[in-house]
C-alpha cells in the first residue's frame, strides 16, 4: 500500500500488551471494544459441575440398564461441552481500540492469539458507514479511499449504532476544531 494512501495498516505478530501507548497528544475520543460474556468463571464452574452430576446419574441409569455404551457417550458431551465453552471464552479475549487524537484516527485490535493489527487514518477521509435503523446483521465500518475496516462486530447493533454515531461527532469535531 502506497505511504501517501490515507489509510495505513501494520501486522504484528505474539505483541500480547493491551496497554495503549500514551497518546503525545490531547485525545479527542477514546474507546475500548471488547466482547460481553454473561458467564462468568465461577458460573461456568457451577454450570460445568450442573452437566457432571446430570449426566453421571442419566449416564448411571443407562449403566445400570446394561447399555454401557450410552454412558461413554455422556461422558463424551461433557468434554464437547467444556470445549465449547473454553473455545468461547477464548474468543472473548479480542479488544478493539479506538483512539481520536490530533494525528488521526487510530484503530488497534487485538486477536486472541496476541496478534495485532493496526490503522491510522486520516480524519478528514473517514467515512462512517452503518445502517440506521440497525439490523441483527448491520456493519459498522469506517470506510477512506475505497478500503473499510469493519468494526465491533461483537456488539449488538444498537451498540454498533451509538459506536457510530459517537465516532461521527468526534470527526465533526476534529473537522470543525482544525
Amino acid at each position: 500500500m502506497p505511504a501517501t494512501r490515507a489509510l495505513t495498516s501494520a501486522r504484528r505478530s505474539n505483541a500480547m500488551s493491551t496497554d495503549s501507548p500514551a497518546p503525545a497528544a490531547p485525545v479527542l475520543f477514546n474507546a475500548v471494544l471488547y466482547p460481553n460474556r454473561s458467564l462468568g468463571r465461577q458460573g461456568f464452574r457451577l454450570l460445568m459441575a450442573a452437566i457432571v452430576v446430570v449426566s453421571l446419574v442419566v449416564g448411571g441409569v443407562f449403566l445400570a440398564m446394561g447399555a454401557w455404551p450410552v454412558a461413554g457417550l455422556f461422558g463424551l458431551d461433557i468434554l464437547l461441552i467444556y470445549l465449547a465453552f473454553k473455545w468461547n471464552y477464548r474468543s472473548a479475549r479480542l479488544v478493539e481500540f479506538v483512539r481520536l487524537d490530533k494525528d488521526g484516527l487510530h484503530i488497534r485490535r487485538v486477536h486472541p492469539n496476541g496478534s495485532t493489527e493496526e490503522w491510522r487514518l486520516s480524519p478528514y477521509w473517514v467515512r462512517v458507514e452503518m445502517a440506521d435503523p440497525p439490523r441483527h446483521d448491520s456493519q459498522l465500518k469506517l470506510g477512506v479511499h475505497g478500503d473499510t475496516i469493519t468494526l465491533g462486530a461483537f456488539l449488538t447493533a444498537d451498540e454498533r449504532v451509538a459506536l457510530a454515531h459517537a465516532i461521527q461527532s468526534a470527526l465533526s469535531d476534529y473537522r470543525r476544531q482544525l
